[in-house]
């Protein structure tokens, strides 16, 4: 072996250990404030005491952002599930179905500011659902992504939620994986599809959908913009869906994911919308 390829083996080698010592502290800093142990609710009301609400969507719903020491801090009336189905005190990552890639989502956030503004006795029930990467398509046909099955998996869930308590509203953040000329062109036919779905399931044509904007951070902001009129032109012809306004957050370095000040914020609008439009 000559001197140069010797030389040119320990670059390498000491590139690669870079590589996973750098992918060792990512993923040390990414999971460094996620909950230890989950907290069993105990003293779950009863169901005329519990709010219902479904998370649906994928990978912004699911929450990218980094996990800090607040957004743990644990309310006993904001109960979530763990992936067994058991009632636990809700801690973010929430969501659970993509183990190495979950983070800080909204949901955390939202029920937070909603319990500022509802009677005291009332507790609320986050059900995860989305799964990163998903289309509308798949949704609707019940299409296994990432080993999960999208629509059997809501249908699941909203059974769950029947069981706990009332289920009040689905919060949707979805189009990133449909931001694309077909996507865009069925839009609204899928938006009507599946929400309508929805709200068979849940047995209430009325049930509110609250429908996130994607960002404004894309490496094809366009189509990412296309989506966000087409849901904006959906709402305007169902009273019972209504846009939260999420163009102006922030990202965290990816292009794709909100981070987690906006996720923090976005989960506050999605409260004031509801208690604006829907909490009477």
């Amino acid at each position: 072996m000559t001197t140069y390829y010797k030389k040119y083996v320990l670059i390498l080698i000491i590139l690669l250990q870079v590589l996973i010592l750098s992918a060792q502290k990512a993923t040390t800093n990414r999971t460094k404030y996620f909950p230890r142990e989950e907290i069993k609710a105990i003293d779950i009301p009863d169901k005329s005491k519990v709010w219902v609400f479904i998370l649906a969507g994928q990978s912004n719903m699911a929450g990218r952002g980094l996990v800090e020491a607040q957004d743990t801090v644990p309310n006993n009336r904001i109960l979530t599930i763990n992936s067994n189905n058991g009632v636990i005190v809700a801690k973010e990552p929430i969501h659970f179905y993509t183990p190495d890639y979950k983070g800080l989502g909204c949901g955390l956030s939202f029920a937070k500011n909603l319990l500022n503004n509802i009677p005291e006795d009332i507790y609320l029930l986050l059900l995860p659902t989305a799964v990163g990467g998903s289309s509308i398509n798949k949704w609707i046909k019940d299409i296994p992504h990432r080993n999960v099955p999208l629509y059997s998996n809501f249908k699941e869930k909203v059974a769950l939620g029947k069981q706990y308590g009332t289920i009040k509203a689905v919060l949707w953040h979805q189009g990133e994986a449909d931001a694309n000329k077909n996507g865009i062109l069925k839009r609204q036919d899928n938006l009507k599809n599946l929400f309508n779905s929805f709200r068979d399931d849940v047995e209430n044509n009325q049930l509110p959908i609250l429908i996130g904007e994607l960002g404004a951070f894309s490496k094809e902001p366009d189509l990412w913009h296309q989506i966000n009129k087409e849901n904006r032109k959906y709402a305007r012809k169902d009273k019972y869906a209504v846009i939260i306004k999420a163009e102006d957050l922030e990202e965290k370095g990816d292009r794709v994911h909100f981070n987690s000040t906006a996720q923090r914020e976005l989960g506050k609008r999605y409260a004031q919308k509801y208690i604006r439009c829907f909490s009477k």
